[in-house]
């Protein structure tokens, strides 16, 4: 008989982030139904397999045009869009994740077991711990017959609720090389709920990452809707066929729109064949434009910056965007 292979799951209970601060019971899918009974509340992320495809914008632009909603920044590696909104900061929390070895000399008698097991070369042997390779693997600790290495829980950044003139806003800031940015987009995404449902609101929009990786997992998982913005080149193709399959693991059919189009009108034509054949569900085109770099400058979405084909672009965008929603 074939061997089957032994799966270790390591569950974290020392960590006191809530990352799913429901104190009711809910159904199977956190995400699918709000605390006062299962009314449905929408949750619309707008995500692009690569950076610079304009993702930020389109969020903010649509920020200005929803109503009664909630908005989360889930790109917690390099947020910013608190730079258009400019919130006002009501509360600020610690983002505490992963865990970092510790070494109390008092208590050390040398024995060099923690040197020999590191098998990161964080512990010298002069017993000093270097923080940036300790992995926190906990290794050294588990072994050291004193107990004189203790796993300190890091301190990886900060998350803040914040009002802006376009509604609540959660965001947060990931510290420069920390790691677990999917449980603070958990986190973000799931307080930007939180107050979406004692606040009585009937969507959250979410700026999330670029790429596929373990942000963008947390950010799209439960969603209502995917809404994925990408480029006319060749890269941007290739990343939306990623985001493509990321999304359909979710059983989430993506809305796409080609930002920029006009700057490879052939590339655009090779991606909107690709939507026909692959079931995204292409909903707009946007121009490029001068007029968005200028709108950013000023710190304005550019459908209240501006009025014209752009802006109008993105209007009939979200016009679709809310009638699939709702």
């Amino acid at each position: 008989m074939p061997v089957l292979p032994t799966i270790l799951l390591i569950i974290d209970t020392t960590s006191s982030i809530p990352l799913f601060p429901f104190e009711h019971k809910f159904c199977h899918n956190e995400n699918c139904c709000n605390l006062r009974g299962g009314t449905k509340l929408k949750e619309l992320v707008v995500i692009s397999g690569k950076g610079g495809t304009g993702k930020t914008v389109i969020t903010a632009s649509f920020a200005a045009l929803a109503k009664n909603k909630v908005m989360a920044d889930c790109d917690v590696d390099a947020a910013d869009l608190h730079l258009l909104f400019q919130p006002e900061v009501k509360e600020t929390h610690q983002f505490r994740s992963g865990k970092t070895a510790k070494l109390d000399m008092r208590v050390c008698n040398k024995c060099g077991k923690c040197v020999v097991a590191c098998r990161f070369e964080a512990i010298s042997p002069g017993f000093r711990i270097d923080p940036i390779s300790c992995e926190g693997c906990g290794v050294c600790s588990h072994i050291c017959p004193q107990k004189a290495i203790k796993m300190e829980e890091n301190l990886s950044g900060d998350w803040f609720i914040s009002n802006t003139k376009y509604g609540p806003m959660v965001h947060a800031k990931l510290g420069i090389a920390s790691e677990n940015s999917g449980k603070l987009v958990t986190l973000v995404k799931n307080q930007a709920k939180l107050i979406a449902e004692e606040g009585g609101y009937d969507l959250v929009l979410i700026d999330g990452p670029p790429g596929i990786g373990c942000p963008v997992i947390a950010s799209i998982a439960g969603a209502s809707v995917v809404f994925v913005v990408t480029e006319p080149t060749m890269s941007g193709l290739h990343d939306l066929e990623r985001v493509a399959k990321l999304t359909s693991h979710f059983g989430i059919s993506p809305l796409v729109c080609i930002n920029k189009y006009d700057l490879n009108t052939r590339m655009a034509e090779t991606i909107t064949q690709y939507c026909r054949q692959n079931g995204c569900n292409l909903i707009g085109k946007i121009r490029f434009d001068p007029i968005v770099v200028e709108s950013l400058v000023n710190k304005k979405p550019v459908v209240e910056y501006s009025n014209n084909e752009v802006a109008v672009a993105i209007k009939k965008i979200w016009e679709e965007c809310l009638r699939i929603i709702t």
